[in-house]
């Protein structure tokens, strides 16, 4: 952008008629950036904030917070076995002392009878189960209701080999480009 005189001299009279930068950027041309770049550079006098706020209002003072005295964070478990190695600032102070506790007498509970051996019974058979890899998806991984309520669940009908959804849901999920572009049209 080529700054000629005739420009800058309009840009100072809309700056000074108090026209947002966006303005007088859609008069002259220019982005928003470019004016406050160049207003800058010419120094121009400051505009107010654009945030909107009651000029007769008492300005909000903040409460300080004060900072309380010593360290916040007890001290690391290194810093305390080597002795403090000159974190002396991070040290604990003393803990109070402790009253004395009162041993509680110790009496021996009677035996206890044991029962008799129990005599071992057959386990069943285990149900032979279909060998499948480790990590395999044998059921229809499609959601069903609505994910955080009682009713959501998955499909579970025995899945496809090799996808992880039924014969049904498949044909939802994998759906061939050219399907797709013969819907569009």
């Amino acid at each position: 952008m080529e700054w000629s005189d005739e420009i800058i001299s309009q840009l100072r009279a809309l700056w000074d008629d108090g026209h947002s930068t966006a303005e007088i950027g859609r008069r002259l041309g220019v982005t928003k950036n470019a004016i406050v770049g160049k207003a800058h550079r010419l120094d121009l006098p400051a505009r107010p904030s654009p945030i909107r706020r009651d000029p007769d209002a008492a300005p909000v003072r903040r409460t300080t917070v004060r900072r309380v005295e010593g360290p916040t964070l007890p001290p690391l478990p290194s810093a305390v076995a080597d002795g403090g190695g000159g974190y002396s600032a991070f040290a604990r102070a003393p803990a109070p002392p402790r009253p004395a506790v009162m041993p509680r007498p110790v009496v021996a509970a009677p035996p206890v009878p044991r029962p008799a051996p129990r005599p071992v019974v057959a386990q069943p058979r285990p149900v032979a189960v279909a060998p499948r890899p480790y990590g395999r998806i044998v059921t229809c991984c499609w959601p069903m209701g609505e994910p955080g309520t009682r009713e959501f669940r998955f499909c579970d009908v025995p899945s496809e080999p090799g996808r992880p959804y039924c014969e049904d849901h498949v044909k939802i999920a994998y759906v061939k480009v050219r399907d797709r572009r013969e819907d569009a049209a």
